[in-house]
């Protein structure tokens, strides 16, 4: 492990999320997907430590099962869901998530916020179809450019991680063409930003209070200043699809 490996995992570990988002996004983002069976079978997947998973549980009265390749994030989501007092409704899983050993045709809803990109919009969409149950519905956040003309700040923080990031009209487009009807679309506000950014923020200001080598620390800290540098150029887009009949 790396130095600087070693410094992103204190900064990241105990964080309530691991990408922007909010109670209030999820909430509303399972209103626009419609109705689901009386006890939905759901895979959150790229879970990190479970903010959605457990608030699912809670208001779908299903199963969740969360997924994610970090042995961490999975414990926490465990203490999380015992602690909401859904922890029997929500198991976990060590899984990559564009192979998930999920039994086909088996998901009412398939939950991803924040982790698409990893193996991109495109790929993720194709992985997990053939998972879903009829009727069955993909809710994902996926990072955008909010202008077909980035910044170069943004485009150098994103492009060598995401080189695919594309805006929303051509998402909307590509899931069109690869047979998924869009449902609904929502842009996530800054605030969903700040519940991902303040604490980690508040836990690199005690890193740097413990001594570790500010370079280090800048490095972990970058994406906090590229977004409030240059926010307005992108952001994460909430999607609600399901396969076209």
């Amino acid at each position: 492990m790396t130095e600087l490996t070693e410094v992103f995992w204190r900064a990241h570990t105990g964080l309530p999320r691991e990408a922007p988002g909010s109670a209030a996004t999820t909430e509303l983002l399972l209103r626009l997907a419609g109705s689901l069976p009386g006890e939905p079978r759901v895979v959150d997947v790229g879970c990190g430590t479970g903010p959605a998973s457990v608030l699912l549980a809670a208001l779908t009265g299903g199963r969740v099962t969360a997924v994610d390749l970090h042995e961490p994030f999975l414990a926490a989501v465990t203490a999380r869901a015992e602690a909401a007092g859904v922890g029997d409704r929500v198991s976990t899983l060590h899984a990559s998530m564009d192979s998930l050993p999920v039994e086909h045709g088996s998901v009412d809803l398939l939950w991803a916020e924040g982790s698409a990109y990893i193996i991109g919009f495109d790929a993720a969409l194709a992985a997990w179809r053939p998972l879903l149950a009829p009727g069955g519905v993909v809710v994902l956040t996926e990072a955008e450019w909010l202008t077909p003309s980035p910044s170069a700040g943004a485009r150098a923080f994103w492009n060598p991680g995401y080189p695919a990031m594309r805006t929303t009209a051509g998402n909307v487009a590509a899931a069109q063409d690869a047979g998924w009807m869009v449902q609904a679309i929502y842009v996530l506000p800054d605030s969903d930003w700040d519940e991902y950014y303040a604490p980690l923020a508040a836990r690199i200001e005690q890193l740097r209070a413990e001594g570790v080598p500010e370079e280090l620390l800048a490095q972990v800290d970058e994406e906090i200043t590229v977004r409030a540098d240059n926010g307005a150029d992108y952001s994460y887009t909430g999607y609600v699809l399901r396969p076209r009949p």
